[in-house]
C-alpha cells in the first residue's frame, strides 16, 4: 500500500491550492482517509478526513469553511482544496488511509495505518 501526495507549494496569504493523495496497493473505496498536518516543532494535527461511504467529513475547527476534502474512488485519490489560506497553515501536509475506523477514532492520527510522504505547503503574508 503506497500513497502518494502532491499539489503543495508556495502561495500568498488569502490563496488557494489543491492537494491530491492518490493511493495504490489495493482498492480504497471501503477504507477511511484523512489528511494531517506539521509545522516545524509541532505535532502533527488532524486537518479533515472523509469516511469511506463518502458521506461522513470531520474538518479541524481551524480549517472549516475554508478547507474542503473529497475523494474519487474511481482514481483511488483523495484532495484536500485550501481556500483562503493563512500563515498559520504552512506545514507538510500528509493524507492517511485506514480501513473503517470508529467514527471517534478518525481525527486521531495512530488510528491511520498507511501514510505519505508529504507535500510542503508554505503561506507568505
Amino acid at each position: 500500500v503506497q500513497l502518494q501526495a502532491s499539489g503543495g507549494g508556495l502561495v500568498q496569504a488569502g490563496g488557494s491550492l489543491r492537494l491530491s493523495c492518490v493511493a495504490s496497493g489495493r482498492t480504497f473505496r471501503d477504507w477511511d482517509m484523512g489528511w494531517f498536518r506539521q509545522a516545524p516543532g509541532k505535532e502533527r494535527e488532524f486537518v479533515a478526513c472523509m469516511r469511506y461511504s463518502g458521506g461522513a467529513r470531520i474538518y479541524a475547527d481551524s480549517v472549516k469553511g475554508r478547507f474542503t476534502i473529497s475523494r474519487e474512488n474511481a482514481k483511488n485519490t483523495v484532495y484536500l482544496q485550501m481556500n483562503s489560506l493563512e500563515p498559520d497553515d504552512t506545514a507538510v501536509y500528509y493524507c492517511a488511509t485506514t480501513p473503517r475506523v470508529a467514527y471517534s477514532a478518525l481525527a486521531i492520527p495512530s488510528s491511520y495505518h498507511y501514510w505519505g510522504q508529504g507535500t510542503q505547503v508554505t503561506v507568505s503574508s
